[in-house]
C-alpha cells in the first residue's frame, strides 16, 4: 500500500506516521509519499519520520517530493492536510472579525470564511491532478480545515472524497477515560456538521452512559469543552468545544481580545518541533507534538484508510459525508458529521434518531452558510463573500457583513485569484 500525504511538510505529519508505526499489524503501509513545496521544511520533517519508523521497526519506506504527480502516482489512499497562507493567514483569520466584535476563529465566521475562500481552489486543484495521475477511484481523507465545505467541495467535484475530524475521536477517549472503560468500547451518539456536532449518547456495550457522564463528571466535561456543566444537562448532549463560538460569543470576543490568538502559540510550538524534529538523536514521537492540536489525528486517520482500503469488514467511523437524507431535515447533498459504516466502498451515514430544534435549527442555518460559502469560493466575487457572512449565524447584520467583506478580500486578495486583479 502507497500512502501519500499532501501538505506532508507539516508539523502533523509525525503524529501520523507514528500512529502508522504503531498499527502494523493492520494498516499494512509499504510506502509513505510525503509531498510538499517548501523543500527545506519536508528535508526535515520525511527525515524525523524515517528515524520514527525505523525505531519502530516498521519497514515502510518514506520518500519526499514537490512533485504532486510523482507522488500520486499509484497511491491506495491521499490525505490532504493543508494551511493555504500558512500561520500568517491563520493569524489574520482569528484577528480580522474582532474588528466588529465578531470572533475571530480560523474554521469558523468570517475567518472561516476567508480559510474557505482560499482552500477550496487550491484543493480542488490538487484532486484532479490526483486523479489524472492515480486514478477516479483512489480515496481522497480531507483532514483539510473546514472540513465539511472543503469535503462538499470535493463530493460536487465528483472526487471520491471522505472528510475527518479528530473532534469525536478526542471525546471519544475523554469519555472512556472517564468511564473507566477501554475507548474501542465507546460509541458517539455524534450529529451535526463538522465544527457544529453535539454527543447526544454514549453508548457501552448498548447502555447509553451519558447520563452518568453528566451528572458524575459535569466538571471535567466543562473544563475540556469551555462551556458550564448545567447548559450540558439542559440540552441532554455534550456540545463539541467549537460551540461556545456560539453559546457565548461575546465573552469569547472579550477575550480574545486581550488574549494571545492561537495562531501566535502554533507558530511558537512549530518552530520548537521543528527544532526538535533536527536533532537526529530523536527517534520517538515529542511531548510538544501534543500542544500543536489535532490530538489523535493519527489513529483516526489510520483507522479510516486501513476502512477504506479494503479491512477487515465494515467498521464504524464519525466521518464527514454526504447527507443523503440522514438528517431529513437538511438537503440530500448537504455534508454532515454523524456515524457511518466505512469499508472499501465508501461511507454510509447511520440512521439517526430525529433531532430536535435546539440543534436542527442552527444546524439548518450553517448549512445554509455553507452553501453559500462554497459558491464563493468556486465563483468569486465580493458579492458572493458578503452574501455568506450574511448568512452565517455569527455576522448575521448588514452593515457587519459589509465591512467584514471588504476586509476579508482586501487581506487575502493575493491568495484569491478572482480578486487579484
Amino acid at each position: 500500500m502507497k500512502l501519500t500525504v499532501v501538505g506532508g511538510g507539516s508539523t502533523y505529519t509525525p503524529e501520523l506516521v507514528d500512529g502508522i508505526a504503531n498499527r502494523r499489524t493492520s494498516l499494512a503501509v509499504d510506502e509513505i509519499v510525503l509531498v510538499d513545496p517548501d523543500q527545506r521544511r519536508l528535508a526535515v520533517v520525511g527525515a524525523f519520520c524515517r528515524r520514527l519508523l525505523a525505531h519502530a521497526g516498521h519497514p515502510a519506506r518514506v520518500r519526499t517530493t514537490a512533485d504532486l504527480a510523482e507522488g500520486a502516482e499509484g497511491a491506495s489512499a491521499v490525505l490532504l492536510q493543508l494551511r493555504v497562507g500558512g500561520q500568517r493567514a491563520r493569524l489574520s483569520d482569528e484577528t480580522f472579525p474582532l474588528l466588529c466584535d465578531c470572533v475571530g476563529q480560523e474554521t469558523t465566521g468570517a475567518g472561516g470564511l476567508a480559510k474557505a475562500l482560499r482552500t477550496v481552489p487550491v484543493v480542488l486543484d490538487i484532486a484532479e491532478r490526483v486523479r489524472a495521475v492515480a486514478g477516479a477511484d483512489t480515496w481522497i481523507v480531507n483532514f483539510t480545515n473546514p472540513v465539511g465545505i472543503v469535503t462538499r467541495a470535493l463530493l460536487e467535484a465528483g472526487h471520491r472524497a471522505v472528510g475527518l475530524c479528530n473532534v469525536a475521536i478526542t471525546f471519544q477517549r475523554w469519555a472512556s477515560a472517564l468511564l473507566g472503560v477501554a475507548p474501542e468500547a465507546v460509541e458517539l451518539e455524534h450529529i451535526g456538521l463538522n465544527h457544529l456536532s453535539w454527543e447526544r449518547g454514549v453508548l457501552v456495550d448498548g447502555v447509553d452512559r451519558l447520563p452518568e457522564l453528566l451528572d458524575g463528571h459535569g466538571d471535567a466535561l466543562a473544563e475540556h469543552i469551555g462551556l458550564p456543566a448545567d447548559l450540558m444537562r439542559r440540552l441532554g448532549a455534550v456540545p463539541s468545544y467549537y460551540l461556545k463560538y456560539f453559546y457565548e460569543h461575546d465573552e469569547v470576543v472579550a477575550a480574545q481580545r486581550t488574549g494571545r490568538p492561537r495562531a501566535e502559540v502554533v507558530a511558537e510550538v512549530e518552530r520548537e518541533l521543528l527544532a526538535v524534529y533536527r536533532d537526529e538523536a530523536v527517534v520517538t514521537k515529542p511531548e510538544q507534538l501534543s500542544r500543536r492540536g489535532g490530538a489523535y489525528y493519527s489513529e483516526a486517520a489510520v483507522q479510516l484508510v486501513h476502512a477504506l482500503t479494503g479491512g477487515a469488514g465494515a467498521e464504524r467511523h464519525v466521518v464527514n459525508v454526504r447527507n443523503g437524507g440522514t438528517l431529513p431535515f437538511l438537503p440530500d447533498d448537504a455534508v454532515v458529521e454523524v456515524p457511518a459504516a466505512v469499508d472499501a466502498s465508501g461511507a454510509t451515514p447511520l440512521p439517526a434518531r430525529p433531532v430536535g430544534p435546539s440543534i436542527s435549527g442552527l444546524v439548518s442555518h450553517v448549512t445554509a452558510y455553507e452553501f453559500l460559502a462554497l459558491e464563493a469560493a468556486v465563483r468569486g466575487g465580493r458579492d458572493r463573500v458578503f452574501d455568506a457572512l450574511l448568512a452565517h449565524p455569527l455576522v448575521g447584520q448588514r452593515a457587519t457583513a459589509e465591512r467584514l467583506a471588504d476586509e476579508l478580500v482586501a487581506r487575502n486578495r493575493h491568495l484569491l485569484p478572482w480578486a487579484r486583479g
